[in-house]
């Protein structure tokens, strides 16, 4: 094995330009979820470039590719990577600057692609020095639910073959390039959405007996929505529950009839967030009729916690340690964010790790999902080497 992990160090920094270059194109031009038309379009042409001609198109505008090493059946793995991009107008002044008004790739998933992309290069270089047959997964829509991989899920990616294992990783700006972050167990929460519709009775604001205030009730809610975090939640599970849009359409001196309110709840164990549903459905409507007033509450489900098998986390972190060194291989808090990434480890048992983005030095510090958002592209190199790595690993 170590043989090949020089041959993929090196086959990492000789490709590094060739994938920059491959991640400057997807940053320019940004596409929404499940409108990766030409993202994929891109994808499957590099991958015909490469060499790698079994893929095919799946979940409308995903790609699923295969390499296939000696002995082809003797098993299979799965690497993964996100292709969509966000409603954001970009405000970086640089050459691959995006072409796509409103449009920008400032979750990185554009790095994503582009090291998996490097990965299937080097893999499909070193085919004869494995066994067996690694899938890749390049996913539309993991912005938006349902999110793309319940698709492909749906579509039969996890099948002919099965893999063993799933693994993907995400940029990570708080970790300088060269690191990556794991960890194993419970890592990231599941997101659900809250949409509350307060039912009053309007009038004018000078005569308050005369109606049934929503804005009242509706405030008296959010507070007491927050009692399901601080008085029903066990500490052993962190949960989040927050509110972000409240409208009234009502004036200075009118009271409207009803006030909507949208928010999210967030935790990591399916139980408890099936309880906590139901809590919130319950307080809201009592505390809406003990002041006269009704309460809708409508609860969308979306993706769940991310929870990374701790065997195969901890062979990522072992396979990691031994390809950057143990200084540049972190353990990594419980994150409040989601992934659909979960569906696969639901499946499977898998592990979703962080990738080093940032550089204190280059000024490479704006964070995931803001309009200045970049990345230091010499971890595109630790992007695709780690990857093909810990493939060749665990197909082992």
């Amino acid at each position: 094995m170590e043989n090949i992990k020089r041959k993929i160090q090196r086959l990492s920094h000789q490709f590094l330009e060739e994938i920059i270059a491959f991640r400057r194109e997807l940053h320019r031009n940004p596409e929404l979820s499940m409108q990766e038309f030409r993202t994929s379009a891109f994808v499957s042409r590099k991958l015909a470039e490469m060499g790698i001609v079994k893929h095919k198109r799946i979940a409308q505008t995903g790609i699923l590719a295969l390499i296939e090493g000696r002995n082809p059946g003797k098993k299979s793995i799965a690497l993964r990577a996100d292709m969509d991009a966000l409603s954001i107008h970009e405000l970086n002044e640089v050459e691959y600057k995006s072409q796509n008004q409103g449009v920008m790739h400032a979750c990185g998933h554009d790095v994503h692609t582009a090291s998996l992309l490097g990965a299937a290069k080097i893999l499909h270089e070193i085919k004869d020095e494995f066994e067996g047959t690694i899938k890749l997964f390049f996913q539309p829509s993991e912005e938006n639910y349902p999110g793309g991989a319940i698709m492909m899920i749906g579509e039969g990616a996890l099948e002919n073959p099965r893999p063993a294992n799933v693994f993907g990783q995400h940029v990570y700006p708080d970790l300088e390039a060269g690191k990556i972050g794991w960890r194993a167990g419970k890592y990231m929460a599941s997101t659900d959405e809250l949409h509350l519709t307060v039912k009053g009775k309007g009038g004018h604001a000078a005569n308050p007996w005369k109606n049934i205030d929503p804005v009242l009730i509706a405030a008296h809610i959010i507070v007491a929505l927050q009692q399901i975090v601080s008085r029903n939640a066990t500490p052993e599970i962190p949960t989040v529950v927050s509110f972000g849009r409240i409208i009234g359409n009502g004036l200075t001196n009118v009271i409207p009839d009803e006030v909507t309110i949208a928010g999210t709840i967030r935790t990591f164990d399916e139980a408890w967030r099936s309880e906590a549903h139901r809590r919130i459905t319950r307080m809201a409507q009592s505390v809406a009729e003990g002041m006269g007033g009704s309460c809708e509450v409508r609860i969308e489900s979306g993706y769940p916690s991310l929870y990374n098998d701790p065997a195969v986390a901890q062979n990522v972190r072992d396979w990691a340690t031994d390809y950057l060194g143990a200084d540049n291989v972190v353990e990594l808090p419980m994150r409040m964010t989601a992934e659909d990434f979960a569906y696969f480890a639901r499946e499977v048992p898998s592990c979703f790790y962080r990738l080093g983005t940032g550089n204190n030095e280059l000024g490479i510090t704006s964070g995931l999902h803001t309009a200045t958002f970049d990345v230091d592209e010499s971890s595109l190199r630790t992007g695709m080497g780690l990857m093909a790595w810990i493939a060749v690993n665990a197909l082992k």
